[in-house]
C-alpha cells in the first residue's frame, strides 16, 4: 500500500451534506441516480451522479445525510455535470453502501 503525507490528505475536502433531491438517471451507461446535496454555507447545493440503485431508490434518499468529496473537478456523465463524489463502500456483492454520520451533524461539516 502506498503511503501519502498528511498534507496530501488535507488537500481532499470531504464534507457532510443532506440530499435534497434525487432522480432516476436512465441516460447513464450504468444504473445511477442523480443527486442534489445541500452543504450549506459557501458550498451550497452540488449535484452528483451515483451508482446506488441496488440498495437505494430516489425517494428513500431525500433527507439522508451523506459524505462527499467536494473539491474534485466536475465530470460530465451522459450530459449531466457531476460536481462531487459521494462516498460509499462495497457490500459483499460490490454494490455501493453510502457513508453517513451516525448522528445528525451540521451540513458542510469537514471530515478531520
Amino acid at each position: 500500500m502506498d503511503q501519502i503525507a498528511f498534507a496530501d490528505f488535507e488537500k481532499v475536502d470531504i464534507r457532510v451534506g443532506t440530499i435534497i433531491d434525487a432522480q432516476p438517471f436512465p441516460e447513464a451507461r450504468k444504473p445511477a441516480i442523480r443527486l442534489w446535496v445541500e452543504f450549506g454555507g459557501e458550498i451550497g447545493v452540488k449535484q452528483s451522479s451515483a451508482q446506488l440503485t441496488v440498495h437505494y431508490t430516489p425517494d428513500r434518499l431525500i433527507g439522508r445525510q451523506v459524505v462527499a468529496v467536494v473539491n474534485f473537478p466536475p465530470r460530465r456523465i451522459a450530459g449531466f455535470e457531476s460536481q462531487i463524489l459521494v462516498l460509499g463502500l462495497p457490500d459483499d456483492n460490490g454494490a455501493v453502501v453510502l457513508l453517513r454520520p451516525d448522528l445528525k451533524v451540521p451540513d458542510g461539516g469537514k471530515l478531520f
